[in-house]
């Protein structure tokens, strides 16, 4: 399905060429390009302020009708924007060019321009109007793949003791708030724990990824495990557990290996 779309307007520039005859003869048509690359998906941004100030991130999800697009993402790391809260964004694509702009958020209005792939973006940002209008500098996107896959977990507590979990995660569709909720199954090593299951949410609860966050609730035969961290393109997540209503109750830090390539 990640190359419908592409694939797509690959047939319809290919019909076209054949329909224009003239100049090509008998010989082999040319390649036919791409229109627009398919940028539906959960994207990561990170910016950087061109006034030395500490970077911001944009999480979320983006949708794609032909050269429409629009997506739905949470603003992390400004004391202006409540990272709660969901801002919209809407653009239109030119070739691989694009401009977003976004609901306005406590009079803020942020605009993205710049050059977009399938799985990249890098341009610039603005914010114009309330408390962090005037800041700008250069931003930075990359498109998630779906966490979909076995993960291996090590978790490791603060006491230097360590248990392993396999679980069998699924990635759903994208939430109206921009998050992906996340479902699945666990079963453990030598532990406090024989097998949970992880509950699906949204950005304010339970399990879910939006950008690179990732966040699992893990309810077990022996209580809730919470896990809080950030995935990579390699396929591996690394973060912070608590467990809790257990009767090993403790804290550490842990780390997923995805037993295969993750997929867009």
């Amino acid at each position: 399905m990640r190359h419908f779309l592409t694939s797509t307007l690959w047939l319809v520039s290919a019909v076209v060429l054949s329909g224009c005859g003239g100049g090509h003869g008998a010989g082999t048509p040319p390649t036919p390009q791409p229109l627009f690359f398919d940028t539906t998906g959960n994207w990561q941004f990170t910016t950087t302020f061109s006034k030395g100030m500490n970077s911001l991130s944009a999480a979320g999800s983006f949708s794609q009708s032909v050269s429409e697009v629009s997506g739905t993402v949470h603003v992390a790391g400004s004391n202006c924007f409540d990272e709660l809260a969901a801002v919209g964004l809407t653009g239109k694509l030119a070739s691989s060019k694009i401009t977003f702009t976004s609901t306005s958020v406590s009079g803020q209005v942020i605009t993205l321009v710049g050059n977009i792939t399938g799985t990249s973006f890098t341009g610039t940002f603005a914010i114009e109007g309330g408390c962090a209008g005037g800041d700008q500098g250069a931003v930075t996107g990359v498109k998630m793949p779906s966490i979909t896959s076995t993960l291996n977990g090590t978790f490791t507590s603060s006491g230097k003791e360590a248990f392993t979990l396999t679980a069998e995660v699924t990635q759903g569709s994208a939430n109206s708030d921009g998050s992906y909720g996340i479902t699945g199954t666990t079963t453990f090593g030598p532990s406090c724990f024989k097998s949970g299951t992880i509950i699906s949410g949204d950005f304010s609860s339970a399990s879910f990824i939006a950008g690179a966050s990732v966040v699992l609730e893990i309810e077990t035969d022996n209580g809730t495990i919470s896990f809080h961290g950030t995935a990579a393109q390699s396929g591996e997540i690394s973060g912070d557990f608590v467990i809790s209503n257990s009767t090993c109750n403790q804290t550490g830090t842990a780390v997923f290996v995805a037993g295969g390539q993750w997929d867009y």
